[in-house]
Order: C-alpha cells, then sequence, then structure tokens
C-alpha cells in the first residue's frame, strides 16, 4: 500500500494527475493489480477514485504519502551518507522502508539533519544530489572529510544504541 501512495503523490508533483495506466508502469505491475488497490485505498478514505479519470490524494493520504516519502528520502540520504552504490542504496532502502521503527527512524533523521546544517544546501536548496554536494564540500580534503562524517554516523548510532534510544 505504501509503494502505491508514494508513486500516486510523485506522480502528482510531476504530472499534476495520476491515473492507474501511470502508477502500473511507475511500478511495473499489472493495471488490474493497481485498480484493486486503489479501490481499497479509496474505501480508507486516502483517496479519491473515479473511473478513467484520475486519482486525487484525500487530506489523510497526501499527509500519509509525504510521510512516507520522507521515510524514504531519510534512509536514502543515510546510505548515502555511508558511501553505498546507488544500486545498493535502492535495493536496501526498498527493504527497510517498511520495516524500519520510528526510534531508529527518529535517530537516523537527527544525524542527517545534523550533516544538513553543516551542509547548507544539501537537500531543498539545490538541484545537486547528497553525494555530489558533500564531493563539492569536501573539494581538496574530500577523504578525510568523509570518514570524518562517516566515523561521526556510526559514533552517533552506536551511542544511540548504547543510551536505548
Amino acid at each position: 500500500m505504501e509503494d502505491y501512495l508514494e508513486r500516486i503523490l510523485e506522480l502528482i508533483n510531476v504530472k499534476g494527475y495520476a491515473r492507474v495506466v501511470d502508477i502500473a508502469a511507475a511500478l511495473k505491475i499489472s493495471q488490474a493489480s493497481v485498480t484493486n488497490m486503489v479501490q481499497r485505498l479509496d474505501g480508507e478514505g486516502l483517496l479519491k477514485y473515479e473511473k478513467y479519470r484520475g486519482l486525487v490524494l484525500t487530506t489523510a493520504g497526501e499527509t500519509l504519502a509525504r510521510n512516507i516519502a520522507r521515510r524514504h528520502e531519510l534512509l536514502t540520504d543515510f546510505l548515502t551518507l555511508l558511501g553505498l552504490d546507488d544500486r545498493v542504496i535502492y535495493h536496501d532502502v526498498e527493504g527497510m522502508e517498511h520495516h524500519i521503527s520510528p526510534s531508529t527512524l527518529r535517530a537516523i533523521a537527527d544525524n542527517c539533519d545534523g550533516v544538513r546544517r553543516s551542509v547548507p544546501s544539501w537537500r531543498g536548496r539545490s538541484s545537486s544530489s547528497p553525494r555530489s554536494l558533500l564531493a563539492n564540500a569536501c573539494f581538496l580534503r574530500r577523504g578525510r572529510i568523509r570518514r570524518t562524517v562517516v566515523q561521526l554516523l556510526k559514533v552517533k548510532l552506536l551511542h544511540a544504541a548504547v543510551v536505548g534510544l
């Protein structure tokens, strides 16, 4: 269900609307499967569905979709900071995002927010990816700073585990 909401929000943000055919293409599944889920989401009050027309998220649906997208973004940022390959990041985020506890997500958010504050154009103020922004920020001292960021995150995560966050 979360993947559907995330894709619907993404399509609405990009195209201004979301249709069953577009969602099916984005998720690489059949239109019949999408139709069944859309009807379920409609029944749960998360979107308004009219056959052969676009879908509109309700306020509750949009809030949930934005929270899902934020969780996905946080996990992607965190794994990017650890220097993982994009394919590994994509695969791991897809596996982790539906099973991560709220306390772990808060710890990741706190760590990523600290890095965002130290690199002002990290996200939302630049079209650059977190990796390229860090690379630019680290220019001549890239290796040293990257190790420092990764070490800082590891220390903070270890501390969070010890104190029971």
